[in-house]
């Protein structure tokens, strides 16, 4: 199996490492977990955006790379590229927390135009 479907994996698990951030030593009521997100301190907010922010990203990843290794691409270039997005949305994802707005920004843009790459890269084979 590629190392891009193990990406995707990741990429997938990759929020409820966010979420258990913020929620970790957190005390919440498990019948509403979602309406404690108001209480959390300010940088578990943020990590609890940015698991939000990583599921709103893992679809279009996931289509990537299903697409690009179906149509053809070659699958090196796929794996280093998945490895490549995966890393950026560590790094975003720690940025994130540690409001880091503008490098966030930064890196947030990267894994979109790689994301991208990797979705096109069939129509270059």
């Amino acid at each position: 199996m590629p190392l891009a479907y193990w990406c995707v994996l990741v990429a997938a698990l990759l929020p409820i490492v966010w979420v258990s951030y913020a929620k970790f030593g957190v005390e919440s009521d498990n019948h509403y977990p979602r309406e404690d997100y108001e209480e959390l301190p300010p940088k578990k907010r943020r990590a609890y955006a940015a698991h939000q922010n990583a599921y709103e990203n893992f679809p279009f990843f996931a289509a990537a790379v299903i697409v690009a290794l179906t149509m053809g691409a070659p699958v090196s270039t796929v794996n280093w590229l998945a490895v490549l997005y995966l890393l950026l949305r560590v790094a975003h994802g720690l940025l994130y927390i540690f409001d880091q707005s503008t490098a966030r920004s930064s890196i947030y843009s990267l894994g979109l135009l790689v994301n991208i790459a990797i979705f096109v890269l069939p129509a270059f084979n």
